[in-house]
C-alpha cells in the first residue's frame, strides 16, 4: 500500500521521473522504520566537507540513477531494484531512507538536470571517483542484463558533463558489451596495437584503476573498482592468448 501511494504520489508531482523515484521510495519504506531519526553521514568518497558534502552527492547520484532508470522510457524493475539494495547496502537501511526522504522534497521543487548535477560533481570530485560514477551507472543500465541504446547515449550525456575522456567512457563501456574488439577498447587501444603497445597500456590501466588509488571509497564504491580492474585483467589475458605473448 505504502508503495502505491508512494509512485502515485511522485506521478503526481514530478510526473515519470517521480514515479521512478516514488517507487524506490515505496520500495524502502516497505522494509524500513519511517520514524527512525535521520543518521549521521560520512563521506563515501572520501571527498573534504568543502568540496562536495555527502548529502550533496548522494543526492545528486540519485538524481544521476534516475535518469538513466528512465533513459529507454520504460521503468525496469530490475533496475529501481539494483538502486535499491546499491543504497542499502552503502549506506544502511536508516541513511538510504533518509536520502531518498530529502530527495523527494528536492524534486517536487525543480526537475533533474544532468548539467547542473553532473556539472557541480565535475568541479567537487577527483577524476578517479567520476569515472566510479559512470561505472556505476552502466551497472544499473545492465541489472536486466542488458544496456540499451538510450542507456548509452544517456550515460554519455552525463559522462560528457562530468568531464569523462571519450577513451574512458568507451573503456568503461566495453566492460558490459562483449563483442571482438572489447578488450582492446577497455585497454584503450586499437586491434592493431604491438604486443609492446598492449604491454605498456595494460600498465597505464591498472595505475588508472587500481582499487589501492580508490582506498577512500566505501565497500559497495570499492567492489566496483575492483570489478573494474578485473575485467583489465580478462582483457589482457584474453590478448596474451590471441597474440601468443
Amino acid at each position: 500500500m505504502i508503495r502505491w501511494f508512494a509512485a502515485v504520489l511522485g506521478y503526481t508531482f514530478f510526473r515519470f521521473p517521480g514515479a521512478i523515484l516514488g517507487f524506490i521510495l515505496g520500495s524502502i519504506f516497505d522494509n524500513m522504520n519511517a520514524g527512525k531519526t535521520r543518521p549521521q553521514r560520512r563521506s563515501v568518497f572520501g571527498q573534504p566537507k568543502d568540496r562536495v558534502t555527502p548529502a550533496d552527492f548522494e543526492l545528486n547520484l540519485l538524481s544521476l540513477a534516475s535518469l538513466v532508470i528512465k533513459a529507454d522510457g520504460t521503468v525496469n524493475q530490475t533496475e529501481l531494484d539494483y538502486v535499491r539494495q546499491y543504497f542499502v547496502q552503502a549506506y544502511g537501511k536508516e541513511r538510504a531512507n533518509a536520502t531518498f526522504r530529502v530527495f523527494n522534497d528536492v524534486i517536487k521543487k525543480r526537475e533533474v538536470s544532468a548539467p547542473n548535477v553532473a556539472g557541480m560533481l565535475r568541479k567537487r570530485m577527483r577524476y578517479e571517483s567520476r569515472l566510479q560514477v559512470i561505472h556505476f551507472l552502466f551497472s544499473i543500465a545492465n541489472a536486466d542484463g542488458h544496456v540499451s541504446q538510450p542507456e548509452v547515449m544517456e550515460i554519455n550525456r552525463i559522462g560528457t558533463y562530468l568531464g569523462i575522456q571519450m577513451r574512458d567512457f568507451e573503456s568503461i563501456k566495453a566492460m558490459f558489451f562483449k563483442n571482438p574488439d572489447s578488450a582492446y577498447k577497455i585497454l584503450e587501444i586499437e586491434r592493431t596495437a604491438s604486443i609492446s603497445e598492449i604491454k605498456k597500456a595494460y600498465r597505464e590501466m591498472v595505475k588508472k584503476y587500481h582499487p589501492d588509488k580508490l582506498q577512500h571509497m566505501d565497500d559497495a564504491y570499492k567492489k566496483g573498482a575492483e570489478e573494474k580492474f578485473r575485467k583489465v585483467q580478462e582483457a589482457y589475458e584474453q590478448l596474451q592468448k590471441e597474440k601468443g605473448f
